[in-house]
Formats: structure tokens, sequence, C-alpha cells
């Protein structure tokens, strides 16, 4: 929906029209709740094939929000269960299963980011709560006791209660509000892209540790050509441009031994792309009138292919804070509100930050020593079944203090 009036006044303001401040807005608009969202993006760039070609594991918490809010049937039929995750340091014996009971269900869906993207702003342009302001920018903010001003390129002026920023880990909007972040750089990057192979994948996803990273298979749905999986490749930084120049076969040949060749042949690689590897975790992720959600809040390596869900998770309880403000009369930028957001979302944001961060670490030291402590260490968990539970639980999403949303429930 479209709003043409010069001056417009709404619920929320929403920077950044991405999969996590779309599916903002969306949640909001379920619960009655109007947004303007605006995006500098172009949807004829965004919503291309050929644009972003990676792939998200989707936890099942989070699935049950699409469920709640009207995605997931748009999503029918493009996204591939994860019946299993399977762990090893490198090819060595020894492997972490992490296999659910039968009645559990799927982990969670492996969606390539388009279809995401698809689904999310079809949804979004469908519902009438949402303005949606693409290829537009916000000129000037100010946020202030009474409320948030916004000028926007297009020439209107718009007026909510609450700004909520979604521009990704290098948001203007956080450092412009003086929010102190701590970040830092691996020295790595990750190469994405998906090919097929010759045996089914049977729905499990693979994350093989190497010394120079994690080498993560991920099952995609098959088409007309054959079974494909996603890839997420860590190497050195320096070694990307390399990686990106191989020629198809060349590149195919690389993953083959990196895999062991447990899915036979790999052929028709995508397209590849590269970008760089880092963690940065903002000290809060709220000021006045102003709410942080995804990266703009947080951002971590994606051993665990969580980064993502942590965005939908913030989606989701500051979804339920603000319903329920909104409920009791409150005003949406109030103190209290945002403070009971910030205190929900701090402590699941850093630990996860924080376990990423050591798993990338720990994996990462050289050496036969190292390698030896760290299958002892994973055959030890396998053995473990209480242990391999909760890990199961954080990898769906369902530790912690759940949100509403996050358990299928509306607000």
């Amino acid at each position: 929906m479209s709003i043409t009036s010069k001056r417009v006044g709404a619920d929320v303001l929403i920077l950044g029209g991405g999969l996590v401040g779309a599916t903002q807005a969306l949640a909001l608009a379920r619960h009655g709740l109007t947004s303007v969202v605006v995006d500098p993006a172009d949807p004829a760039v965004t919503l291309a094939p050929e644009f972003d070609g990676r792939a998200s594991a989707i936890a099942s918490a989070s699935g049950r929000m699409f469920d709640a809010i009207g995605l997931s049937e748009r999503l029918a039929g493009q996204g591939c269960p994860i019946a299993a995750i399977r762990v090893s340091d490198g090819l060595a014996p020894g492997r972490l299963d992490f296999t659910p009971d039968e009645n559990d269900g799927a982990l969670g869906t492996m969606y390539e980011n388009r279809a995401l993207r698809r689904a999310i702003h079809a949804a979004v342009e469908e519902v009438g709560e949402v303005d949606l302001r693409m290829k537009t920018r916000a000129l000037a903010v100010e946020r202030g006791p009474h409320g948030v001003t916004a000028t926007l390129s297009d020439g209107s002026e718009v007026r909510a209660p609450l700004l909520i920023a979604a521009e990704g880990r290098n948001s203007p909007t956080r450092d412009a509000a003086g929010i102190q972040v701590a970040r830092w750089r691996y020295d790595h990057a990750a190469i994405i892209g998906a090919f097929h192979h010759e045996r089914p994948h049977e729905q499990v996803a693979y994350e093989i540790f190497y010394p120079s990273g994690p080498f993560a298979l991920l099952p995609l749905v098959d088409d007309e050509v054959g079974h494909r999986s996603a890839i997420v490749w860590t190497v050195a930084a320096g070694d990307a441009a390399g990686m990106l120049k191989l020629f198809d076969r060349a590149f195919l040949a690389e993953a083959e031994k990196r895999m062991g060749g447990f899915l036979g042949k790999l052929y028709e690689a995508s397209p590849r792309a590269s970008y760089p590897l880092g963690f940065h975790h903002a000290a809060r992720i709220t000021a006045e009138r102003l709410a942080l959600v995804g990266d703009a809040g947080h951002g971590i390596h994606p051993i665990a292919g969580q980064g993502l869900n942590l965005g939908l998770r913030d989606v989701a309880a500051l979804t339920e804070v603000l319903v329920e403000g909104k409920r009791v009369g409150l005003d949406l930028g109030d103190a209290a509100l945002l403070e009971r957001y910030q205190r929900w979302r701090a402590l699941d944001t850093f630990a996860i930050a924080a376990a990423t961060d050591s798993l990338a670490r720990l994996f990462g030291i050289p050496g036969r020593a190292a390698s030896a402590v760290r299958r002892l260490g994973i055959s030890a968990v396998n053995a473990v079944d209480p242990l391999k539970r909760a890990f199961m639980a954080e990898a769906r999403g369902q530790s912690g203090d759940l949100p509403r949303l996050l358990t299928g429930a509306v607000v």
C-alpha cells in the first residue's frame, strides 16, 4: 500500500525493508499496528532471480511465527525441511548427529533468500497497515520527548511515536544515536552458492570443521535438474577472490575433496559470491524512541546458521511488547516499554553471539592435538542425550523465554 499525503502518521516508522524490517512490519500489521517502511533499495533489483544467492535456515520456532503472520502459505513447496544436522571435525572418524525423534518434527527449513524476500515483499504490499516506501531515503530524523519526525526523499514527512532501525550491520541510525558497538573481523570470508549432486541429501545439513573455517552443506529442494544443496565455505579472506575466479569444474572438484565425495558427483554450480565475516554487538538495542532489530543490533559468525533467526526473535519480542502496550493505551515510544524489549533480548543475543564466536575460534585452532580434543568433545556430546536435546532446542529456537509468535500464537 502507498500513501500519497505529504504528512503521514503511523504507529511506527521502520528504516530498512529487508528480511527483518519487512517481517517486523508484517507482524505488527497482523495485530492492527500501522507502519511506514522506508528503504532505498530498488525492488526490481532485490527481487530479481539473480539477487542474493544465499540460503537461510529458518528455525522451527521462526517457522511458527511465519505461520501466525501468514507467510508460510506463500512459501509452500519452496523450503527443504532439515531432518538432521551432522557435525564433524574434518573427515576424521567421529561425528555429532542431531536427529530429532520422529514426533518432534524438523529442526527447521532451508529457504533460498530470494524466495523469502519475494514472499515477504508480496505479503507486505497486500496489507493495508503497511505503507511501503521503496527507493526512498530518510533525509532527516528527529527523535524527541513527543515523538519521531522524519523527512523523506519523496518529499513527505512521517510522524510516529517509535522508530525501528532495521538497516543492517552498518546502521546509520544506531550510530547517530551514539550506541556503542563491539566489533571485530575474523580475517575470513564466506563463499556462498549452490550446486547439484548425484546422491540425495536426505534433508541432512552438514557442518564440517576445518582449521580454515567451517564448510557447511545445506539441503535445498530438488529441481528439474536434480538434487541440490547450498554451500557456505569459509576461507581465509585473502583466498576469497581466487575462489571466485575458479572455473566451475575446479571449484566443484575442490568442494568434492572437502566433502569426501559423500554426495557423489557435483555439477551445475550456481553463480558464487563472497562476503567478509565479522562480529558486532551493540551495547544497547534501545534509545529514546528507538529500537534496533536484526543486524542493526547484532551480527554473528554463520557457524550455527542463527543470524537471521536472531533477528526474527527480535521481531517476535518487539511485536509482543508493542501490541500489549498499545492495548493498555501506552505511548509506543514509552521508555518502560523499550526497556522491557531491551531486557528480553539482551541476554539471548549476547549468549548466542558469545557461543558462536567461541565455536569459531575453537574449531579454528590448527594442529593434530587440537583436532583430537575437538573429536573427543564431539563424541562426548553425541553420547549424552540430554545435552544433545539442549543443542537441538537451541537450533529450533525453542530455548529461553519465547514470545508468543514463536509458539505460533498471535499476541
